[in-house]
């Protein structure tokens, strides 16, 4: 693993993870229905459109993309037992963000699939209109994470205290703040020992929990950036082209712990392309992975 670089602004509760050598950069999504997609993460989620151009509409907060919707209205919809997409994880910086969010979804008669407390974090669950999971989080302090013998993180789904959240709201939900992102992103795979190979050998990621049927996978010290199941997807071989869901994650990083990763990729014969200075890899399942160096860092 790469040294963790430093960076200019703290995200959550602590510098964990905004000191990672790997951050969760834009989310893309390919859409059916551009239009009721853009309207649901402005309106329920609170992101800013940033840019509706040549089909697709960039969102996030300031001016900065957490979400990319890539408009093909003849995508078959991907099936649940596919490889693809879980959830996308917004991260949002304090425990009365999240409690402002729950009665405002609540107002806009949105049906939670689930809520835990996983001791590390406390999440909700929610898809959007065309069955893209989403969670929406609060992180507890790296210090309080509790840890197994080994360093690894525990992990387990508690009840969540909705009243406790709800109570710690300072105002009303308005929008996503400035500080919000995508914290992680989990997958549906087909394989965890190949989606370990993949993702801990080749680009670099250390297992921090493993969970029945789950691997969750860090840098830096965080619990996890990236996750994979098989809950749903045991065995799921790689996605055709041409389907909904996800398309691509951009995975921001240092120029140390780029140059690692694409010096592994090329001992293991495994396909890359360049973007700029972007290295460009296909997940065995054929979710596109862009490593893009973080000014800064």
């Amino acid at each position: 693993m790469a040294t963790p670089a430093s960076s200019q602004t703290p995200v959550g509760p602590d510098r964990v993870l905004a000191e990672a050598p790997y951050r969760i950069g834009a989310v893309s999504l390919v859409v059916r229905d551009l239009a009721a997609l853009t309207r649901f993460y402005r309106d329920i989620l609170g992101l800013r459109i940033l840019l509706e151009a040549d089909g697709a509409a960039h969102l996030g907060t300031g001016d900065t993309p957490l979400l990319v919707l890539r408009h093909d209205p003849d995508a078959r919809p991907r099936q649940p037992r596919e490889a693809g997409l879980f959830h996308t994880a917004f991260l949002l910086p304090g425990r009365g963000d999240l409690g402002a969010w729950l009665p405002h979804a609540e107002k806009r008669g949105i049906a939670l699939t689930g809520g835990a407390d996983h001791l590390v974090s406390e999440a909700v669950y929610l898809d959007d209109p065309e069955g893209n999971g989403i969670e929406i989080y609060v992180d507890r302090p790296a210090s309080a994470w509790p840890r197994a013998p080994d360093g690894s993180v525990e992990m387990r789904n508690e009840r969540l205290d909705h009243a406790g959240l709800v109570g710690a709201a300072a105002r009303p939900w308005s929008e996503m703040p400035a500080a919000g992102c995508v914290g992680h992103v989990h997958l549906q795979v087909g394989d965890l020992d190949v989606a370990e190979r993949f993702y801990a050998h080749l680009l670099g990621f250390d297992v921090m929990c493993r969970y029945p049927g789950a691997l969750f996978l860090g840098a830096g010290g965080y619990h996890h950036q990236l996750a994979g199941n098989v809950w749903n997807s045991r065995g799921a071989p790689m996605r055709s082209d041409g389907t909904t869901g996800l398309a691509e994650v951009a995975l921001l990083t240092d120029e140390q712990t780029l140059a690692s990763a694409r010096v592994r990729c090329s001992e293991a014969g495994v396909a890359t392309s360049a973007d700029g200075d972007a290295l460009v890899v296909r997940d065995p399942w054929g979710t596109h992975l862009r490593l893009k160096p973080q000014p800064g860092r």
